[in-house]
Order: structure tokens, then sequence, then C-alpha cells
């Protein structure tokens, strides 16, 4: 609410301004772009596009401008692709929303160099330089003048396929082909009059080049473009906001990339010091994944609790503490200095969670539960310092992560909920304060742990996770999980009673394919074993060697009664194994659960 408060009534102001115009002022770098911005690159059709719809008159979408004066967004500019000047003047407004339309029209109209073209992943840029077939532009509908438009290779010439190849290399070679080139669109007398000459002022020819003036190049000369400008008073998250709202295709603004902008006007590169930073922690796989804004979530939520803090020691009213906070407002208030106050230390505390989460058996990203979770232990392990290497507490540790791995907390509320957190642990496991809501609401039924199907879902993760720790072995090779994993084999989720078996005895699908009836296995043993019967690929794995006793201590290591799976006993082996499972989970979350 505090946000909208700020918001004065009207944002923006709503213009119309003529594209020539608007082309000079980026020459003149009076409009620039912000520094954020990704690289320019367009494809050829859209570029064409473009050009045809301008050509006709018809609107191509409005642009969107930040005035520069605004005091509260200090964004670093940079000049639009093509743009050249020695000494940039500061720029009037930035380019928001408009930079792919605008950049490619500037290229194509008003620069001298060729248009770099987008081909996709598989092959390196082109140089196109853009013409109108004169005669094709005039007798073609209006719904295929786009067909009239041709991009020409870096030499100017244009090779197509059992047709005659155009060479305009040279402005004789132009007039000779009747090929109008969108650079001297705004140049349009200048051409026309050596176009006459060349043809010696030839009657057809005039009234040929009248005709494309009158009803082209004067779309182009009196062309003119929405523009919103945003109002200088307009505060930065809101600009954040406009910028996602406007650019989610096929590129988003992160708070990273604002603050990028910003830390540079206070000269640190937090681009770079991101680079070394991923570099670093993506040594450990479980923080492979690991996102810059990410990490700025955990900044934010490790300064503003020792903001929360200073303001406790001075006795501030508990009621007005400031609040803990990960959310993109608040994160864009962190400025560079409160970053680099608590980069390193945080570096520190994430490499510490990922010997942590080693001890559990989680050692890849796809074996976390929940990103977020992440994103919350590094500041707490920072907040915990040397206290986290005693056995009580990270026994504690371990509870509150299954706690709020299993239960589905983090899946809701969730920065509120790492707030929560990052006040009530510490007390809890160094002061042995009260239980933190995380560890005293989380719970699990019988009938819940059922209807989970989802393998990449938090709460199989984290069952994963405890079967792995606890020693659960390949079917097939008798191996740890955990040895098969730390040498990058394949793990898939195994149905312990196959789909094929179940759905031909009449298995409900809502029970085989729940989590009860899944584990992981070595990619290899989940191929042995196929789509027979328990009792079938059991008699199998005997045949290959494995006594009977091997047998049951490898499916007691996950959990399974094998009994139930002799006897392909669906029902009794779904009610047990969600009975063992179960009590797994009590054991982790220390507490009780309910059941049947």
């Amino acid at each position: 609410m505090l946000l909208l408060a700020m918001i004065p009534l009207s944002t923006f102001d709503l213009n119309k301004e003529p594209l020539l115009d608007l082309l000079q002022s980026i020459k003149e770098g009076k409009v620039q772009l912000a520094d954020f911005q990704r690289d320019w690159l367009w494809e050829d059709d859209r570029i064409r596009a473009l050009l045809a719809s301008i050509s006709l008159g018809f609107p191509v979408g409005t642009l969107m401008f930040l005035q520069q004066d605004n005091t509260q967004v200090r964004l670093k500019p940079r000049l639009v692709e093509g743009v050249e000047l020695l000494n940039p003047p500061a720029p009037h407004f930035l380019i928001l929303d408009g930079q792919q339309r605008l950049t490619s029209l500037f290229m194509s109209l008003f620069s001298d160099k060729p248009v770099i073209i987008n081909r996709g992943k598989r092959y390196k840029p082109e140089l196109r330089s853009y013409y109108f077939d004169i005669y094709q532009a005039l007798s073609l509908p209006e719904t295929e003048r786009v067909e009239a438009i041709y991009g020409f290779n870096d030499q100017k010439k244009l090779h197509r396929s059992q047709k005659t190849s155009i060479d305009c290399s040279s402005p004789e070679n132009e007039y000779k082909a009747n090929f109008f080139p969108f650079s001297k669109v705004f140049n349009f007398r200048q051409w026309r009059s050596a176009y006459s000459k060349y043809w010696h002022y030839d009657a057809e020819k005039l009234q040929l080049i009248e005709q494309f003036e009158a009803q082209i190049i004067k779309k182009f000369e009196h062309y003119q473009m929405g523009l919103y400008i945003l109002r200088p008073e307009l505060p930065k998250t809101a600009v954040c906001h406009i910028f996602v709202s406007h650019n989610e295709l096929p590129c988003e603004l992160t708070y990273f990339d604002l603050l990028t902008s910003e830390y540079s006007g206070q000269n640190f590169d937090l681009r770079a010091d991101w680079a070394k930073t991923e570099k670093r922690l993506t040594q450990h796989k479980v923080l492979r994944l690991l996102k810059s804004t990410d990490f700025l979530q955990a900044l934010s939520l490790i300064s503003t609790y020792h903001h929360r803090l200073e303001a406790k020691e001075k006795r501030i009213n508990t009621d007005i503490l400031p609040r803990i906070t990960c959310n993109r407002q608040d994160i864009l208030t962190l400025d560079a200095l409160e970053y680099q106050k608590w980069s390193e230390l945080l570096v520190q505390g994430f490499e510490t969670v990922a010997k942590f989460l080693h001890t559990e058996a989680i050692y890849d990203a796809d074996d976390l539960p929940y990103a977020l979770q992440l994103v919350t232990m590094a500041p707490l392990f920072v907040i915990l310092g040397e206290s986290v290497k005693v056995d009580t507490v990270r026994v504690k540790l371990k509870q509150w992560f299954y706690c709020g791995a299993s239960s589905g907390i983090y899946s809701r509320s969730r920065e509120s909920t790492a707030a929560k957190d990052l006040i009530e642990i510490p007390l809890w496991v160094l002061h042995r304060g009260e239980t933190p809501t995380t560890v005293r609401e989380a719970y699990i039924t019988e009938e819940r742990l059922q209807g989970f199907v989802n393998s990449q879902g938090a709460t199989y993760r984290a069952i994963s996770a405890l079967l792995r720790r606890d020693g659960a072995l390949d079917f097939l090779t008798g191996e740890p999980i955990t040895c098969i994993k730390y040498f990058a084999e394949k793990i898939e989720n195994h149905h312990i009673f196959p789909q094929k078996w179940c759905k031909k005895m009449g298995i409900p699908r809502s029970k085989y394919n729940s989590i009860v009836n899944k584990t992981p296995l070595r990619m290899r043993t989940n191929r042995f074993l196929g789509s027979q019967a328990p009792g079938e690929y059991l008699d199998h794995l005997e045949e290959h060697g494995l006594n009977r006793e091997r047998i049951d201590e490898i499916l007691r290591s996950h959990s399974i009664e094998p009994d139930c799976l002799v006897k392909n006993d669906f029902e009794g082996f779904f009610r047990t194994r969600t009975r063992h499972l179960l009590e797994m989970l009590e054991i982790a979350m220390g507490k009780n659960l309910e059941r049947f």
C-alpha cells in the first residue's frame, strides 16, 4: 500500500511524435537506452514487416520513455545500436519499451551501416541493407507489401534462387535495377534527382518515382508514433514493475538489472561482481541453479535482519521495527555499499549451506525441495555463525529443513515465511526460544502423502533425500544410491509396482502414480526391471546372483515390505509403505503425524 500511496494519480503523458524527430533525437544522443537492456538483434522477417507497416501508415505499437530528470531513478544510459558519438550527451529520455522497433528503424532508415540480422542460435548474425523493389511496391496489394522489401547482403547484392541476382553496390546499379534503399527515405529528394538524371528524365520513370514518393515515401515523412512518457516523480519500484509488465516476452527485466544500472553510477560493477560470485558458488552442484535475483533476495534478508536487530538494540517500539523482507520493492532500496558489506559473508553462508546439505545426501540443485528455502538458509547460517558446527544446533536445523521441505509451507506465502524463519530460528536454536512457526505448523497426513504424484515435488524430493541419506541401495547392483549420484550416473524414479502391470490389474492411476509407489533407482536398473510384476522381477534378480536375504535388505532400505512384492500384493504394499514413509518423516520432522 505504501508504493501505491507514493504514485501520483497520473504517471505518464501520452504524445505523438514524428518518426523523423525520434530518429534524429536518437542520432544526437538525446534518446538512449537504459544500460541494463539486452543487446538489440532482430530477425529479417520482423524488420521487413515493420518497414512494410510504416510504408502503409499502419500502427506499429506505442513506445515508452522515461524522463532522465527523475531523481529517484538514476540509470546508466547507453547509445542505441548504430549511433556513434565521441562525447555522448546526458540523454533527455531513456527507452523502456520499443528498443527493438526503434533500433531496427534507426539502423534501416538513418544509418549508413548495414543492419545486423539475428539468424538463430545455429548461425552467425548477418549484415543486411534493405531495399524496396519500386515496381513491386506499387503493384502488389497492400497486404503483400512486405514481399516488395528485400534484404541485401553486406556487398549489397541479392542472390535469388532461379532468378537473376541483383547488384546494388553502387547508386547507378540501384537506379538501373529500380531498387530504392531505405537508408535514403529521409533524403529522398536527393536520391530522386540522381535517379531522374540517370534515366535522362524519361517521362515513364519520372511518373514512376513521383507515384512512389506520393504513395510510400510520404508515409514515412508524415509517420507519427505513439509515445508514453513516464513522469519524473514515478518511484523506482514502479518503473521496474512497468518495465516487467511490458517486456515479459521475450525478455524480462529483473531487479538485478535495475541495480546493475544504478550501482554503475556509484562506480560499482554489480554484473562483474556477480560473475565472480556465480563462478565460485557453482563449484557446488547444489548451488548451480542459483540466480542473481536469488542472491539479492538472500542479501536483502540478511541486510534487513540486521536493520531490525539494530533498531531493537536501540529499544525502538517492537510495533514499528523494520521488516525483514526479500520482495522486489525492498531489494531495490539496497545501495552498493550495503551490497558490498554483506556479499562476501553471504557467499560463505551459501558455501556452508552446500556442505550442510551434502550431509543430508542433497548433492545437486535438482535434489532441493524448495529454492527459496536455500535462499533463506544462507543468511540464516550467516546469523548463526560458528554455532552451525554444534551438533545440537544442526539437529534443530535439520528438523526445520524437513518440516519446511515436506509439508508444503514454503509453497505458500514464501517471502513472509522466510522472514519469519529468520526471526524465530536463531532464538530457537541459540536461546531455547519458542518452536518456530514452520516447525510448529508443519504437518502431513497419510491421505495427503498418498495423494502426491509429482516426482519433482518438494515432498518426494525430501523423501528421496532421506532414503539416500539413510542408505537406500540399488535393486540390481546393491550399491548405495548416494554413490551412484556422486559418480553422476542417471537416477530415475522407479514405479515399484510398474504402471503397465497396475493398469492391467485395474489399480487406479491415483494410487499407482502416487509417490508411495516410487523410489529412486539407477536408470539401468529401472530398465532391467521393466514392466514385470514385482514377484517376477524379484525372481529375475535372484537369477542374477542376489540371494533372497540380500534382496530383502535392499527392499527394506527403500522402506518396502518384501513379502508384499513377492505376493504382488499392491494394497498391502501401498498401506505398509505409506506407514513406513510417514514414520521416516516423523523422525526427520521431529513430530507425530496424523495416521488413519
